[in-house]
């Protein structure tokens, strides 16, 4: 069992982390939409930056486990980091938009639908182009 863990530790912490980012992100959607009451597609905005800093923090130290020594290495990381989950916020915003505005759905319903195809575009742009060790 403990081979088994260690072999898939990146995994594993990526389901939990990335478990984790998905709750804040519908968490921070749900308060600006329901509670707040702001536009769906500006508090899925609002949802999305916020959860972009807390994946880049967890990712960063408990995922990958990436070092940089360097403040320049450090704003390399985030910045691919940041432009990669730009490009799967450009799929959430549409499928939100999609879903609410084209088929009807319920916003929240909506949220938590697109939320599983982003926790895994998110994971292959992390694994592949962002925190690749020995670089």
């Amino acid at each position: 069992m403990k081979n088994l863990v260690s072999k898939y530790e990146e995994l594993i912490g990526y389901l939990i982390f990335g478990g984790l980012t998905t709750v804040v992100n519908i968490v921070v959607f749900y308060l600006f939409d329901s509670v707040f009451e702001v536009h769906y597609l500006f508090a899925n905005a609002i949802a999305i930056v916020v959860s972009i800093l807390f994946a880049f923090f967890t990712n960063k130290k408990y995922v990958f486990k990436s070092s940089t020594p360097t403040v320049q290495l450090w704003l390399k990381e985030f910045s691919l980091f940041v432009s990669f989950r730009l490009l799967s916020a450009v799929f959430d915003m549409g499928s939100m938009w999609l879903l609410v505005d084209g088929l009807n759905l319920n916003a929240n319903v909506a949220k938590i639908i697109t939320q599983f195809i982003v926790v895994v575009l998110n994971y292959a742009f992390s694994k592949f182009f962002i925190f690749k060790q020995g670089e």
